[in-house]
């Protein structure tokens, strides 16, 4: 494997034939890896900041690759324990994935679904305050990147938090470890190794910040292997940490 460039290899559970059933048990294993590595609070730890940094009474949010949505519901637990009011509008291409979401979410009226591509110029209707996309970034290439960064930079009003994949040897060998007893689907296995190939370094990161001006940003390394990416629209200098 050499992890001096990011894989162009394709994620099994991307071909749009996968099965309802087959994307369920596939989605359950990498919930279930979130919630043990910690995953899904990085991004809720960045919402929160720039929550307090904009105090207002009510906030929406865009979730770009929702999924199922595990991530959607998460924000809004963390909402009402903050006493905010919030909307919640996630966007995915994959049908079954959204019947999912919805199936799920039938106790949260904060959040709807759009099926959409990110890559669709379209974007009425998607403004937000806050943007946020959780392990979707690496599917996408480095050729497609800019123009979606710079789509969200258009859509989010007071932040943007990316969080997604470090692609290093160490992650990669950890995970193969960590599924041999926590993941349990073929697929799921697989498509780990793949992610983490199709992962980034901060220094490839810092070079796609270059093309959003006149914002902060600030990204963050979070356990286990993640990059937290906050975008600030509302400042005018560039910082690194």
């Amino acid at each position: 494997m050499d992890f001096s460039k990011r894989s162009r290899e394709s994620e099994l559970m991307d071909n749009p034939e996968v099965s309802q059933q087959t994307l369920e048990n596939v989605l359950r294993d990498i919930n279930r890896a979130n919630r043990i590595l910690g995953g899904n609070r990085a991004t809720i730890k960045a919402l929160s900041q720039l929550v307090s940094q904009n105090p207002r009474d009510s906030y929406t949010v865009l979730d770009m690759g929702c999924g199922d949505g595990a991530m959607l519901r998460e924000v809004v637990l963390f909402f009402r324990r903050i006493g905010k009011n919030v909307k919640c509008l996630g966007i995915d291409l994959n049908g079954n994935a959204l019947r999912m979401a919805r199936e799920a979410s039938l106790d949260f009226p904060e959040i709807t679904y759009l099926k959409k591509d990110i890559l669709d110029s379209d974007a009425s209707g998607l403004e937000c305050d806050m943007l946020i996309t959780t392990l979707t970034l690496h599917h996408f290439y480095d050729e497609e990147i800019p123009a979606i960064l710079k789509r969200f930079g258009k859509l989010a009003r007071i932040g943007i938090v990316i969080n997604d994949l470090q692609r290093s040897p160490l992650a990669y060998s950890l995970f193969k470890v960590f599924s041999l007893i926590f993941i349990h689907t073929a697929m799921a296995k697989n498509d780990g190794l793949v992610s983490i190939a199709r992962g980034f370094t901060k220094a490839e990161l810092t070079q796609f910040s270059k093309g959003i001006l006149g914002v902060e940003h600030k990204i963050i390394w979070q356990w286990a292997f993640r990059y937290v990416w906050i975008i600030k629209m509302n400042r005018l200098t560039r910082t690194y940490e």
